[in-house]
Order: C-alpha cells, then sequence, then structure tokens
C-alpha cells in the first residue's frame, strides 16, 4: 500500500472543503503515475482511519471522483483507479512536504525576452516627483460617477451590456472626433478613431500591424522605453538618431534612410519623451517630407498635447500630413487618471478597420460603460471644463517648481524650464550619483526615478523626469527641501 498519510496532506482550517481537498490530491497521485491504471484503492474505512477523517468524507471524495471518470467502482471488490486511464510512469515519491517547492517554476522551457524587463511605475504614498502624473485629486470623480450612473438609467440593456463595437464606444468616437478636431485641427470622422486600453495598446497595435521581423524602426536615441518594448518585440529591428534640444534630429534620420529602408519612425514632437523640448515647425516639416520621400509610416505620440503653458500648442504632425502617412496616438490618462485607461488613435478608415481586428483577438472590446461615461463627460462639457482647470493648475506647478529648483538647488540640477508637459527633465551635478541618491531619498520618504531607463547604451547621463503635476505646492516644496538636505553635503 501506497504511504498515504505521508503523500496526503490536508488542512483542515482552509476554505475548500477537506473531501474537494482529498479528491483533489487523489487525482494528483493518479496523474504522477503514483497510482497506476487499475491499483486498487483502500476502503473508506480503512483510508478514514489513515487520515483520521470521519468515513463520510472519504466516500464523498470518493464519489467525486468516481463522477469524474478517474475511479470506478467493482461490484464486490471495491474502489480502482479507472482502467481506461493512460498509463504513467510514476516518478520518485517525494515528501508531501518537497513536493510544494517549485511552485513559482513552470515545468517546460520558455524564452525569457530582456526587452519587456521594464521598472513598473506605482504611485506610492508620501512625497513623490514622478514621471509626469495627473493628480487624480482634482479628476472629475463626481462627476463621472453621475454619467456612469447614467448608463444603468439609459437605453436598451441588451445594447449596454452585450458585446459592442471593438473600434470602441459610439458615443465617444463622436465626441472625440468633434474635440480632436476643433482642438488639433485634425479632419476626422468617428470611423477614423479607435478607442483603445490607453495609448501603449494603440502602439502595440500599430507596430503589430506595421512592423514585420528584420524591417527597421526608428526611435530617438532617448526615448520612451514603453514605445521601444513594442517595436523590438515584433521582431523589427531599432535604430536610434540623435536627439538635442529642438528634439528628434531630422537631418541624422535622412542620412539614416539614405543607406537603408525604414518602416516606422516613432516620434513625440510636442514634448519629446524624457527631455520635455518641442520639436519646431520646420523639423516637423521636413520630417513629413521625409516621410512622403522614404516611404516611412509616422508614428506620433502626442501623449500630453492639452498641457502647454508658453503658448498655443503647436499642431500635431498629423493636422499638417497631406498624404496620411501619420497614425496619430493620444491618451486620456495623463489627463484624467492613469486609471482611466482610454486612449485612442486616429488613422484613415481602413487602417483602423484592420486595427479593430488586431485588437480583438487581445481583447474584444473596451470598457463600454467607462467609454460611454467618458463620452458624457465631453458631451456636457464636463470633461473640457476639467482640462481647463487642469491646464491652469499644474501650469501654476510647474512655475513654482521651476523656482524652487534654481533657488535651493542651483548647484544640484541643472534643468530647462518645459514649455508644457507634467515634468521637468532635470541633469544631476555629476558628483551626486543619481541611483544612490533616489535610494536615500526614499529613506527620507521622497520618490522619484533614478534614471537609469533614460541612458542610451554605454552613456550615463545622471537625469531623470521630476514629475509636478501630481503634487501641491506645499508638497513640492516639502519634496525639494529633502533634495535639498540630501545634497547640502
Amino acid at each position: 500500500m501506497l504511504p498515504f498519510k505521508s503523500l496526503i496532506v490536508l488542512d483542515k482550517s482552509a476554505e475548500m472543503a477537506v473531501f474537494l481537498q482529498l479528491a483533489g490530491q487523489i487525482r494528483q497521485l493518479i496523474s504522477e503515475g503514483l497510482l497506476p491504471t487499475g491499483q486498487k484503492l483502500p476502503g473508506t474505512r480503512q483510508l478514514a482511519e489513515l487520515l483520521r477523517l470521519h468515513r463520510k468524507t472519504v466516500i464523498a471524495a470518493y464519489d467525486e471522483l468516481l463522477a469524474e471518470g478517474w475511479l470506478e467502482a467493482r461490484a464486490g471488490s471495491g474502489t480502482f483507479v479507472a482502467g481506461h486511464l493512460p498509463v504513467v510512469l510514476p516518478k520518485p515519491i517525494e515528501k508531501a512536504a518537497d513536493s510544494q517547492k517549485g511552485r513559482g517554476e513552470p515545468g517546460f522551457q520558455f524564452v525569457r525576452k530582456p526587452h519587456l524587463a521594464r521598472p513598473l511605475l506605482l504611485m506610492n504614498d508620501g512625497l513623490r516627483l514622478d514621471d509626469g502624473f495627473p493628480d487624480i485629486r482634482i479628476a472629475p470623480m463626481d462627476e463621472l460617477a453621475r454619467a456612469y450612473r447614467s448608463y444603468f438609467r439609459w437605453g436598451n440593456p441588451q445594447q449596454h451590456f452585450g458585446y459592442g463595437d471593438p473600434k470602441g464606444n459610439r458615443l465617444l468616437r463622436e465626441e472625440l472626433s468633434v474635440f480632436l478636431n476643433e482642438t488639433r485641427a485634425l479632419r476626422t470622422t468617428p470611423d477614423n478613431i479607435l478607442v483603445v486600453r490607453g495609448s501603449i495598446m494603440g502602439i502595440h497595435l500599430a507596430s503589430t500591424l506595421l512592423l514585420e521581423p528584420g524591417q527597421t524602426a526608428v526611435v530617438g536615441e532617448t526615448n520612451w522605453s514603453g514605445a521601444n518594448m513594442n517595436f523590438l518585440q515584433t521582431g523589427a529591428d531599432l535604430l536610434t538618431v540623435a536627439v538635442d534640444g529642438h528634439g528628434l534630429d531630422v537631418e541624422a534620420l535622412a542620412e539614416l534612410c539614405r543607406h537603408r529602408p525604414v518602416r516606422l519612425v516613432y516620434v513625440t514632437p510636442h514634448h519629446h519623451y524624457p527631455t520635455t523640448v518641442t520639436m519646431p515647425p520646420d523639423r516637423r516639416l521636413r520630417l513629413l517630407q521625409l516621410s512622403q520621400q522614404y516611404g516611412f509610416v509616422i508614428l506620433e505620440d502626442d501623449y500630453d498635447y492639452e498641457f502647454h503653458y508658453l503658448r498655443r500648442p503647436i499642431l500635431p504632425l498629423a493636422s499638417a500630413d497631406p498624404h496620411n502617412m501619420v497614425i496619430y496616438v493620444g491618451s486620456l490618462s495623463k489627463s484624467v487618471a492613469p486609471a482611466f485607461r482610454i486612449g485612442y488613435v486616429v488613422a484613415p478608415e481602413t487602417v483602423i478597420d484592420e486595427l479593430a481586428r488586431l485588437r480583438r483577438i487581445i481583447d474584444r472590446q473596451g470598457d463600454t460603460m467607462l467609454e460611454f461615461a467618458v463620452g458624457q463627460l465631453f458631451r456636457n462639457g464636463d470633461l473640457r471644463r476639467h482640462l481647463k482647470k487642469a491646464h491652469l493648475t499644474y501650469e501654476a506647478r510647474c512655475q513654482h517648481f521651476c523656482s524652487l529648483l534654481k533657488e535651493e538647488l542651483p548647484d544640484v540640477v541643472q534643468f530647462a524650464k518645459p514649455e508644457g508637459g507634467l515634468a521637468v527633465w532635470a541633469r544631476f551635478d555629476r558628483q551626486f550619483d543619481l541611483n544612490q541618491l533616489a535610494g536615500k531619498a526614499r529613506r527620507e520618504g521622497l520618490t522619484f526615478a533614478d534614471g537609469l531607463a533614460h541612458n542610451p547604451p554605454g552613456q550615463w547621463l545622471n537625469s531623470t523626469r521630476l514629475g509636478f503635476a501630481s503634487s501641491t505646492e506645499t508638497e513640492l516644496e516639502q519634496s525639494v527641501a529633502v533634495l535639498r538636505k540630501l545634497t547640502r553635503g
């Protein structure tokens, strides 16, 4: 007889019923070949005594396995492992405690891709100078709650709670079309818009559609790692060109195009990530000319267009694209709150149709209720009012934070006041190792990124993004005070 008492370990305090635990462990012994096909099991009374259980518990476990086909009862002979099961060669018997080890590792091999190892950004408690997040405390939560409630009161329940259009809620696409046409001079209809779960989903879908293994994608030497990961995931060759005080060096891109075919160029021209600089009009026009000349697609990521402070925002590349070579990606996550996983892709209708087909195989549709609610916020003006309020708030915080850095840390941090966005690109004096400084700051209750993710291969920028929008002016003063304390020497 197998050592059932050693092989079966039951937890009577667990939420799962004991008879189900017993059935599951007998099933596992059969699967591992320790109970072979045709093996007779102990009688219910005998097993109950071995395991110190009530006999009815064992009977219930046997009945469960009989119903599932793992066991078979033979009249007058007892209960046996079913004869129709395949033969499994048994492994060496392990003690129950040892058999629980290694649950974190699979029994099969798979390839771990280094480009997916990207640090996870979380909004921690305490002081923070984050990557450039909005302040969720000023988000229109009450208005959103009212819009959610209206979803349950309005329209056909079958339509509301059934499957919807993979392109996104029609109301939201209609309102986004009006909003983008008015604020960005785009020429869209709802059929030119795909609603996605944040801009990164739009980038993933676009790169999946456009890039094949071995084709060339080009990004700036400093760039958002989330975009880079998606391009590498397609198997494309990812090349970089220089970035200066005016964004992507388009003449360096032109030189690259003269030597090899380029399929896609990814840019964040309004506020280059991570340096926040704005690409001037002459470079924008040259980039569009190069796209037409060499036939590459421009993937324009306009992640925080709403927040530009020094003058009117420069219109997107997509607004001046006569040849439909630009795919435009944006997001409401930076405008309202990161938990609002709503982004959008703007492209010619045939491209949107194909992106929607791709979207269906990973995500049948978006969050219909959230999309409807945000569409309502657009329609009744609540979201536009919020964006206006947020713009004024973040502009004031930008001014205050830059003044603090200039006054309190003049010999520690070098920066150019950003024309817009939600963060300052800060270069620290090299006597202060950012990695060590970030660690010391965390122990003082202040969180900010160590900047390692922004370093191009072989370079040490000792720079990082210091987000100001998610902190009040008082919190910004406290954060700078921590930095001043740690760098005073």
